[in-house]
């Protein structure tokens, strides 16, 4: 072996490295399996030393144990290394209205400086991999925040992508796209069919496809945000919040914690709450049903397919739910949930949090937020739980949803109606609305 190996899940057939594992197609030349467990031949043991260093410049830090072989290939602006910080005005929510005494983390993403987004460092590792392999051209089909990412890091890459996004993508994700030089192939239909064209256009032209939630370098990337928790916190997070499209923290939570467990730095695997928006959450449907059933025979199989949803939150709008049976797998085996936030509750919670902490969220943040406030509501959040809510971006992208959070303004013709205000009188106002 060299740096590493790409193992089958399936038959454990090896892959040598990252550039036969594209010859294949991105899958086992054995079985046909498409997802793999990257194994390395530095000593884990190694990463202790990594997690003591203070000062991280991104997350390619952990290279040693990162799927790329030349450090020349690195393409990076210092993403993956984001602030874990304590909101305790969520501990006070939590223990004024539910009795629950808990602390309460976010990681900031929306702080990454690639493109702000959870997505940054499975682009950024995604640029590196394909240059230090040669590749020109790659394709993508994506909801919106993921192809972004791509398409800032494969064009400082060199790389050539082609992007297909469904007819409802926000128009600032194809702004930012197209502002790259990367071409943007906007499909009149939904996700499930924009993945569908995307795949004929990568197998007619020869091209690479990514990999989606289950691709080696994904994970491989996303894996590094439990060493920098491990790094940044004091207590390990006993609870997990994500917003749920296709799922691939869960994955890479696993994997991290798999990798690293000699090493005896965790005791315990969190419990995963997983949330989707009311308007598209066919995990959703299909975990309560299994619940209801305690978990029948075939139950990993049986989810529905919402088509073509219509969502306030179009990067979440994942109606045909093919990652269903590993994430559903992995939230029952941590005793975790998935959930559904109402969309209706989106604005209020956006606005909330800009009150209490100056911090502009977006979209698929207030419904990670929003699935913390209902597990609350649902009892799944215990008595010294450390929780963790991964939030995904900010507003950058969203300006019709930053639009939608004013709420202070008064329409006026005349001074006698303008009168000072007290910042302090919207506290109640804006829980009262959640």
């Amino acid at each position: 072996m060299d740096k590493f190996q790409l193992v089958c899940k399936k038959c454990k057939h090896i892959t040598s490295d990252m550039g036969e594992w594209f010859s294949n197609n991105q899958q086992c030349p054995s079985c046909g399996e498409k997802f793999v467990d990257v194994v390395y031949q530095q000593d884990i043991s190694d990463l202790k030393s990594i997690l003591d260093s203070k000062e991280h410049q991104s997350f390619f830090d952990y290279f040693d144990f990162l799927p790329i072989k030349n450090k020349e290939n690195i393409v990076s602006v210092g993403e993956g290394v984001v602030p874990v910080q304590h909101w305790d005005f969520l501990d006070q929510y939590a223990k004024e209205k539910y009795g629950i005494s808990c602390k309460v983390n976010v990681y900031r993403n929306d702080l990454s400086p690639g493109t702000g987004t959870f997505k940054d460092v499975a682009a950024a590792l995604a640029a590196s991999a394909l240059k230090e392999n040669g590749i020109k051209q790659f394709a993508i089909a994506s909801t919106g925040n993921i192809a972004s990412a791509f398409a800032f890091y494969l064009a400082k890459a060199g790389v050539s992508l082609a992007v297909f996004i469904p007819q409802d993508a926000l128009m600032d994700n194809e702004a930012e796209i197209s502002s790259y030089g990367q071409k943007v192939f906007r499909v009149k239909g939904d996700y499930a069919f924009a993945k569908k064209i995307a795949a004929e256009y990568a197998q007619k032209h020869g091209i690479l496809i990514s990999g989606g939630n289950i691709d080696p370098l994904r994970v491989e990337a996303k894996k590094t945000m439990v060493f920098e928790w491990i790094r940044q916190m004091e207590e390990f997070p006993t609870v997990y919040v994500q917003a749920l499209s296709g799922g691939t923290g869960p994955i890479a939570i696993d994997k991290a914690l798999d990798d690293i467990k000699d090493l005896h730095l965790v005791n315990h695997y969190p419990r995963y709450i997983m949330v989707q928006p009311s308007a598209c959450n066919p995990m959703t449907l299909a975990w309560e049903k299994a619940k209801a059933n305690n978990f029948p025979e075939g139950w990993l199989q049986d989810y529905p397919i919402i088509e073509k949803p219509v969502t306030k939150v179009p990067t979440l709008a994942t109606g045909n739910p093919a990652t269903y049976p590993i994430i559903s797998a992995l939230v029952k085996k941590s005793k975790g949930e998935i959930v559904t936030c109402e969309e209706s509750k989106m604005i209020d919670i956006a606005r909330w949090v800009a009150y209490e902490k100056k911090v502009r969220i977006g979209p698929a943040s207030t419904i990670a937020l929003g699935g913390f406030l209902e597990s609350l509501k649902q009892g799944h959040i215990k008595n010294n739980d450390i929780v963790l809510i991964n939030l995904g971006e900010g507003v950058r992208r969203a300006s019709d949803f930053m639009k939608e959070m004013i709420y202070t303004t008064e329409h006026v013709d005349h001074i006698d109606q303008c009168n000072p205000h007290d910042i302090s009188e919207y506290k109640k106002h804006l829980q009262d609305k959640l």
